[in-house]
């Protein structure tokens, strides 16, 4: 019989919560998202994870150690190479990525890949360097109205960004030419970056350009099968929410809802936990701390973003039940303290919850994967080779 019938897996995408032994390797030493960004806010409140036990995990300011938390808590470590949303989000569910994707952050795409995507798409392109998406619209969106070339462009992970402007190039347009991308960049291994996105904009000049919410990632599928293939080939459901769905590819998915914002990927998964009586898995992932704020390293932002999370997350605790399981994690860190834009090599928080269980210190995990090696023991399905199921140890019969 199944301990829980209801698992949702919510990740902070970025919360990191303190370097990890090989930070060094990657210009990450001192790295700590969490207490960086707490410490930016002198009022910063989230007391919904205090009272979870949140500042068990790391110094987070105005959030003591609580002696009682209401859920078990630990940090895992990334066996994985490099410290992106695919390889942080794969290796959650099952997989341990050897060889990290490349990028392009100093030199751009090389000439050979933009002329084959000039001559596959029929489009031109302008760009191509690092730049955030909101600045490079603003440099170079007047441009792309006058010559309708598209606005190409990548960032400290490994992506590449098409950017235009929806009245220019019809959304369709847009997501066939990043389609055309997808594939010129896997028959390369030198190029198979880990995300090609669609970012469409809209506006009439540099000062009122801004981006729309019909974003579409492309990602590479994962190289074998995850947690939610094994979920979905033994008939329970999988439903992602946010991105989820755009990073496996929609490989292991029954249900795909696709977001706005933080605030409606939670609104989703407080009505999913209220009203929908699933068997299975919900996947979240809300994406704004990392891509509106750990990028731009705005930590008053990532702050606040963090209490309106931690707001919403008191509603939804309401609605997990005694045979629901809540864990929140996070994929890698984004310390918006440290220098450069890029992800930081960090240990990544993780709080277990169910209504009416004792907490355990479930210490330093040794891999993200122990996340999906629980989902899967709690299912009674085969345990796949990365991963050790903490199951026994948040279900040890100690009820409050």
């Amino acid at each position: 019989m199944n301990r829980f019938k209801r698992i949702f897996v919510i990740v902070i995408d970025s919360l990191g919560v303190g370097e990890m032994p090989d930070s060094h390797l990657y210009g990450d030493q001192g790295t700590n998202t969490l207490q960086h960004l707490s410490f930016s806010k002198p009022d910063f409140s989230i007391p919904t994870l205090a009272k979870l036990g949140i500042g068990n995990i790391t110094k987070v300011n105005n959030t003591p150690v609580n002696p009682l938390p209401l859920a078990s808590y630990g940090k895992m470590k990334e066996i994985s190479v490099g410290k992106d949303t695919l390889t942080g989000h794969w290796e959650i569910m099952g997989l341990e990525v050897k060889q990290s994707f490349p990028t392009f952050t100093n030199q751009g795409f090389p000439s050979a890949l933009i002329e084959k995507l000039e001559v596959e798409t029929g489009h031109k392109f302008i760009g191509n360097y690092a730049a955030s998406g909101t600045e490079i619209i603003k440099t170079l969106g007047e441009e792309h109205l006058k010559t309708k070339a598209l606005i190409l462009y990548t960032s400290a992970d490994s992506v590449l960004q098409i950017a235009a402007h929806e009245e220019i190039i019809p959304l369709q347009e847009l997501y066939r030419v990043c389609e055309v991308a997808r594939k010129i960049t896997l028959e390369n291994p030198e190029w198979m970056v880990g995300r090609i996105i669609a970012r469409p904009f809209i506006g009439q000049d540099s000062s009122t350009f801004k981006r729309t919410a019909n974003r579409h990632d492309y990602a590479v599928k994962p190289f074998d099968k995850t947690v939610l293939d094994h979920l979905k080939n033994h008939n329970f459901d999988v439903i992602a929410i946010g991105k989820i769905n755009d990073i496996f590819d929609g490989e292991g998915i029954t249900k795909a809802i696709k977001t706005k914002n933080n605030h409606q990927g939670m609104e989703e998964t407080i009505a999913i936990a209220e009203t929908h009586d699933f068997h299975g898995l919900c996947f979240v992932n809300l994406v704004d701390f990392d891509a509106l704020y750990g990028h731009r390293r705005d930590a008053v932002g990532y702050a606040t973003c963090l209490e309106e999370f931690d707001q919403q997350l008191d509603t939804l605790i309401h609605f997990i039940n005694e045979d629901d399981l809540l864990i929140i994690c996070a994929d890698h860190g984004n310390d918006p303290l440290h220098t450069g834009t890029d992800h930081t090599r960090e240990y990544v928080l993780l709080l277990a919850y169910s209504l009416n269980l004792k907490a355990q210190n479930l210490g330093i995990r040794e891999t993200f994967s122990d996340i999906g090696a629980t989902i899967l023991d709690n299912f009674n399905l085969p345990p796949m080779k990365n991963g050790t199921s903490f199951l026994k140890k948040i279900t040890k019969g100690e009820i409050k």
